[in-house]
């Protein structure tokens, strides 16, 4: 896309924002409709589906956008809370970039769960160094192998820089190098709930160890 039709598109998007906010009854309308698609997305994201538990505790999560891909990687160690707010935007800010509607499909791993898989001594790294530690760990292996656009810059005054994520010396990126069996281990899952074809009839797909979550799949067809 040249600048052109970049600029032409921001425009349109604009003005259809204009449109749909052009008075209060339309503003309630607007606001009522997004949430109830993101109440639905963070409902199919923690709550049980079918053979698939309740989604709580530690996981990582990545968010694919339709067109741009991959756009973010993070984790908690809530998934039941931070899951629920994730489309809605109120404690995360991804959501204020990337809306909900262009969720392409959400990605869930409970990583604790794969322990048991992991080298002895990993298991011990685990132990000694916390499921915080960890999960900052596996997060940070998980964005360096994937390079999403949304981790891999910060903001600054007005503005964003490049992070160098293979450089960092955060908790997670020190711990990280420590656990190559269990970092192996979250990446075939990972790679497995990435390319998974969503369901004929369901927007979620849960695998036990994980849950792939397809917010596209819920929009209303046109008229």
């Amino acid at each position: 896309m040249n600048d052109q039709s970049y600029e032409d598109a921001y425009r349109r998007w604009r003005t259809s924002l204009t449109t749909l906010l052009a008075e209060p009854s339309l503003l309630a309308r607007w606001q009522e409709r997004r949430y109830r698609f993101a109440h639905r997305v963070g409902a199919l994201l923690t709550q049980e589906n079918g053979d698939g538990p309740a989604t709580a505790g530690p996981v990582l999560y990545g968010v694919f956008a339709s067109g741009a891909g991959l756009c973010y990687v993070g984790q908690t160690q809530a998934g039941e809370r931070r899951l629920r707010d994730l489309p809605v935007g109120e404690s995360h800010h991804l959501a204020n970039t990337v809306p909900p509607e262009l969720w392409e499909r959400v990605v869930v791993i409970r990583w604790p769960l794969l322990l048991s898989e992991a080298p002895e001594d990993e298991q011990s790294v685990a132990a000694e160094i916390g499921l915080g530690v960890c999960g900052l760990a596996l997060e940070h292996a998980l964005q360096v192998r994937t390079a999403p656009p949304l981790n891999s810059r910060r903001r600054t005054a007005g503005d964003w820089q490049p992070r160098d994520l293979a450089r960092s010396r955060s908790r997670g990126a020190v711990h990280s190098q420590s656990m190559p069996g269990l970092n192996r281990l979250v990446l075939e899952v990972w790679e497995t709930l990435s390319e998974m074809a969503g369901p004929e009839h369901s927007a979620v797909v849960d695998t036990g160890t994980g849950r792939v979550v397809f917010p596209s799949a819920l929009h209303e067809p046109s008229a």
